[in-house]
């Protein structure tokens, strides 16, 4: 009598995913040595083993408040407007990398004043005092904490005095 022996099986597989891998109906998240057990085409044990790696999907999220506009080193582009922007690569594992900036815009503002006065001026913005025609300006902080520009356009005009008249402005 011829005996026919069949042999136990094994299998190795060595994978690497992002997040999750599913094998064998199982869902697993986190890196480790898998086995399952079944029979073979021979009816004889088998094993597969699964070594698996899981690399994770990351992000990062960045709060921004600047003033008129930022410049976005992640993606190049220059932003205006309050709001969530988002960009999406893949990182050194090749997994998904999600960059979300969370950008709030307030404005420099701005104002101008045109005065004609006699001789001189003493601007109450500044406390300088002028007495020559011009554009004078001055630039603070607002409260948002941006640039506040007050322009002072001054028309000076002077007094005449002589011997016979006097007039004044």
């Amino acid at each position: 009598v011829d005996a026919i022996i069949n042999n136990h099986t094994t299998s190795t597989s060595n994978i690497i995913e992002c997040d999750s891998y599913t094998w064998n109906g199982t869902t697993y998240t986190t890196s480790g040595a898998y086995t399952y057990d079944t029979i073979n085409s021979n009816g004889c044990d088998s094993t597969a083993t699964l070594n698996l790696t899981i690399t994770n999907t990351t992000s990062n999220i960045t709060i921004i408040d600047a003033c008129d506009s930022y410049l976005w080193s992640i993606d190049g582009n220059t932003y205006s407007t309050s709001g969530t922007y988002i960009d999406v690569s893949v990182n050194a594992a090749g997994c998904t990398h999600i960059e979300t900036l969370n950008l709030t815009i307030t404005n420099s503002t701005s104002n101008t004043t045109i005065l004609t006065e006699c001789d001189s001026l003493i601007w109450l913005v500044n406390g300088d005092t002028y007495i020559s025609s011009g554009t004078y300006t001055d630039v603070s902080i607002n409260a948002a904490g941006c640039t506040h520009t007050e322009i002072l356009n001054l028309t000076i005009t002077n007094s005449i005095s002589n011997n016979i008249t006097h007039t004044e402005c």
